[in-house]
């Protein structure tokens, strides 16, 4: 793939967090490679042929290809190290569903490789009904984990005449001896498996999934009085699988190796008394390096797939070995992330811009001979790379005596909006004559933050990256096109709701930074990438300000580097959301028609405008809840 300079790709960090699926082009896009055996196919190419066909942004794109090639990647791993360790046993990948559940991704997945490698979970009633008509074949399992009542065990079991292999994991101690009564009660004969609560703790943002306070599981007490309690009730050929979880996105391999030393040992263990145990289920946590660095932040990891692969087969392979396991169990991973994160990139285009106030060379004359305004005028003027610093300590106490002396009656309101425009310019232009200094002290770095450009971007940080508002979860973010330019702008981005949070101040960079290099606006559409948000985005996002889902796109990278539409998903219209929350959209036409009848009596509306009003007001409630630029 032709790629920029390195300056470029250093800016954007995107051979790190992007690689092997994003580059620069030699057109200065974005281009994607979904896969070693195509071409690249140009990303902003995409986008403006998109919008050619009426499918406006924000767009979500998902691309296919990279899904297909993630599931390869992760089975090739395991496979080598399944040859490496001489194991004798198999690989399973399984996709939970919670990570992403739109209908066609779970098609895909369902369908990718041989039905004994690809196996669905779910976590509750509403997840295992949709998923329990996409496949009959019996060598594709259906893992059931969460909280469960007696409808979910029994339509799970029932599910099992419909020739779905479904596995009821046992969460909490109670739920067995549902599962005894109802499969008794409806003559089925269940397939069982047990989740152990880890003393081990996973690393990173969700480290409190595992340990001994962890929210799900069986601690080894209750596992051994479950078995108990199949072997009372000649079931304990019921018992399949063994499964733990130390949570999500695991920035550290050393915390992972834990984990595993102390699941298969306790496979190995269980197994000496359940030969029918033939399942080990590792659970999820493999990580996506969102950031690129390698490293142990919450937004990375410090290890690759294969070396995840190689501690799993390892680790169960030698815990066999030393208690003489006759027959090791088929490997099960739930990486959901891993498989799905980087197919999505969702497109926002920039609607406006507030630019941050630039020095000038000559401030405009004195408006008044305040003492405040005197004193700044003359701090500009005598201002000099060495006297930066000083000059900044004297501009900021300056700044505290503006506010204080414009209470008390000392300053109007012109002379504080001059003041203060004034000290903005000032901050501006040490800012500037900074960048002369050989090293640069806290306090100017700091007010160096404060200059920065806003970006307003047609999207919603609730609805598309509630990650990134909740838990301050890193996406890369770069330009789309325009790459061969340079970036002069330092900005931050803000969204559309009316809402403070609604703002991303964090970027990825070689180092971490709390501004983005962008490109000042031209007549033609400016449009960011946000990057590597195909896993629990879609689903967890929230309608605040009634913004809606987004126009979504399945596409595929054909072997002329051309771009197939698969399948157009359209956002949420305005209707559509007002409906979620409970509105009655055909008795707001009603209610509006009345207040038309009204205005009309009262002289306040013309016929030719309310009728204007109302076929406004029809043809908005159809329309995206999104900006049309």
């Amino acid at each position: 793939m032709a790629t920029q300079s390195t300056a470029k790709e250093d800016l954007y960090w995107i051979e790190a967090w992007g690689s092997p699926y994003f580059a620069i082009n030699d057109l200065g896009h974005i281009a994607i490679k979904p896969s070693g055996s195509l071409p690249a196919g140009d990303l902003h190419e995409l986008v403006q042929s998109l919008v050619a066909r009426g499918i406006e942004a924000p767009i979500l794109i998902r691309f296919d290809q990279i899904i297909q090639d993630r599931y390869h990647h992760l089975q090739s791993a395991f496979k080598a190290a399944i040859e490496e360790f001489n194991y004798p046993g198999s690989y399973r990948l399984a996709y939970p569903i919670k990570v992403n559940p739109q209908y066609h991704l779970v098609k895909l997945i369902e369908k990718m490789g041989d039905p004994k490698d690809v196996s669905l979970e779910v976590g509750s009633k509403p997840e295992l009904i949709a998923v329990l008509t996409i496949n009959s074949n019996l060598d594709a399992l259906l893992l059931c984990n969460g909280y469960k009542d007696s409808d979910y065990i029994e339509l799970a079991l029932l599910a099992r005449k419909l020739g779905r292999r479904t596995i009821i994991i046992i969460e909490q101690f109670y739920e067995l001896q549902l599962v005894l009564d109802i499969a008794k009660k409806v003559n089925i004969e269940a397939e069982t498996g047990f989740r152990m609560k880890l003393s081990t703790k996973g690393s990173g943002r969700w480290a409190t999934s595992g340990g001994d306070h962890a929210k799900f599981g069986l601690r080894i007490d209750e596992i051994l009085a479950c078995f108990k309690l199949l072997e009372t009730e000649s079931k304990t050929h019921w018992l399949k699988l063994l499964h733990f979880h130390i949570g999500s996105q695991i920035t550290s391999i050393e915390a992972i190796k834990k984990a595993l030393d102390e699941a298969s040992c306790m496979y190995a263990e269980l197994a000496l008394l359940a030969p029918s145990l033939c399942f080990f289920d590792a659970g999820g946590g493999l990580g996506v390096d969102y950031e690129g660095t390698k490293t142990t932040s919450d937004s990375s990891i410090n290890y690759s797939i294969e070396e995840y692969a190689r501690d799993v087969v390892s680790a169960i392979h030698d815990a066999c070995c030393a208690k003489q396991v006759k027959h090791p169990p088929t490997i099960i991973t739930e990486s959901g992330r891993a498989l799905v994160a980087h197919h999505s990139v969702l497109i926002t285009e920039v609607i406006d811009i507030a630019p941050a106030l630039q020095p000038v060379e000559k401030l405009e004359p004195l408006c008044s001979q305040n003492e405040i305004l005197v004193d700044l005028y003359h701090l500009y003027d005598q201002l000099t790379p060495a006297n930066c610093q000083e000059t900044l300590h004297d501009a900021l106490e300056i700044k505290e005596k503006i506010l204080d002396k414009f209470i008390h009656h000392q300053l109007t309101l012109s002379e504080r909006a001059c003041a203060e425009k004034t000290y903005r310019l000032l901050i501006a232009k040490i800012c500037l004559f900074s960048k002369q200094l050989s090293y640069l002290p806290e306090d100017i770095e700091r007010s160096n933050q404060s200059l920065f450009d806003t970006y307003f971007c047609n999207f919603s940080l609730f609805q598309s990256l509630p990650d990134s508002w909740a838990i301050q979860q890193l996406f890369p973010i770069a330009p789309i096109h325009r790459l061969n330019e340079t970036a002069t702008r330092q900005a931050i981005l803000v969204d559309l709701s009316c809402d403070s949070d609604g703002k991303i101040d964090t970027f990825v960079g070689r180092k971490k930074s709390k501004r983005l290099s962008l490109h000042p606006l031209t007549e033609s559409p400016y449009y960011l990438g946000i990057f590597l948000v195909g896993a629990y985005q879609e689903i967890m996002g929230g309608l605040h300000n009634l913004f809606g889902d987004t126009n979504a796109v399945h596409v595929r990278l054909r072997e002329n580097g051309k771009w197939k539409i698969d399948q157009v998903v359209e956002g949420d219209s305005i209707e559509e959301v007002l409906t979620y929350a409970q509105f009655d959209t055909k008795q707001l036409v009603v209610d509006l028609r009345r207040l038309i009848e009204e205005a009309l009596l009262a002289g306040r509306l013309s016929n030719e405008e309310s009728a204007k009003l109302q076929k406004r007001f029809k043809e908005s409630l159809e329309s995206y809840t999104y900006l049309i630029v």
